[in-house]
């Protein structure tokens, strides 16, 4: 039987945008993001910012053209864990690796259903910040009691799959994923997989007719579809978001919301009360 990686937690998530500094400007503007640390590099323009206790890896390739097809998207997300029992892992499943830097790897997507898993031993939220003057990101509390979104953290994220029974195999296999619920999400032609890894919960999404999934799906391939925020008052941060001028649509769960990806940069955002997660 193949090792298993059990991660602590959820460092960041990884996603890939197209401009840079318009696209931190876009973050701080609509969802006051902190911008923490700048990585400019010769492959591309690397960078991490936060919003709500969620840490954000922007990767920007200097030259977009390779990248043009797909677009903006999520890439993937990195795991606090063990290097020795990634690296294990990794290898007793036979999952290529595409970014190998000794202190930190990113696995292939190609393997991984569409997501590339980066692993790295240590963690973000307690640091200090030189672009924050020395200091720490913003509180859970004031994210969630000062903050106009009332956000209460990251929930988890959203993955579409076309074979949502081999996924969660894998998932479980791989991460030491529990399963936590399994249910119809009829507003996607869906149907969903919840599974508990470290402190989030990845929702695994299959289309179960020809609806909104199977769109994105035929468009976009497999890969993390949205990243959930858990919220305090699902209505003060439709009102919060709305007095913006965003248009919000539906999201995955019932009682949630969400910015579509082509209102965000490329990327979808889901709000969902804190009570409810994604169940």
């Amino acid at each position: 039987m193949p090792s298993s990686i059990r991660p602590i937690r959820v460092n960041h998530m990884n996603v890939v945008l197209r401009d840079h500094d318009a696209s931190v400007a876009h973050l701080e503007a609509r969802f006051g993001a902190e911008f923490m640390v700048d990585m400019l590099q010769k492959e591309f323009h690397a960078s991490l910012l936060e919003i709500g206790q969620v840490i954000f890896e922007l990767f920007v390739p200097h030259d977009f053209l390779t990248c043009a097809r797909y677009g903006p998207h999520y890439l993937g997300l990195e795991w606090q864990a063990d290097m020795d029992d990634v690296r294990a892992a990794v290898a007793d499943h036979g999952l290529g690796i595409v970014r190998d830097i000794g202190l930190a790897l990113h696995t292939d997507p190609a393997d991984c259903f569409g997501v590339s898993y980066e692993f790295y031993s240590g963690y973000f939220h307690d640091n200090d910040w030189d672009l924050l003057g020395g200091g720490k990101i913003k509180s859970a509390e004031y994210w969630r009691d000062e903050q106009p979104l009332g956000l209460t953290g990251l929930i988890g994220y959203t993955h579409a799959v076309e074979d949502i029974e081999a996924a969660s195999a894998f998932l479980q296999s791989f991460l030491s994923a529990q399963p936590v619920y399994a249910m119809e999400r009829p507003a996607l032609g869906a149907r969903a997989i919840g599974l508990q890894v470290a402190d989030a919960v990845i929702e695994l999404q299959t289309p179960s007719s020809e609806g909104e999934l199977r769109q994105y799906l035929n468009r976009n391939g497999q890969g993390i579809r949205s990243t959930v925020f858990g919220v305090r008052d699902i209505e003060q941060t439709r009102h919060s978001l709305e007095g913006q001028g965003i248009t919000l649509v539906a999201g995955s769960a019932p009682d949630s919301l969400a910015i579509s990806a082509g209102a965000n940069l490329g990327l979808m955002f889901e709000f969902s009360p804190e009570s409810i997660p994604v169940r």
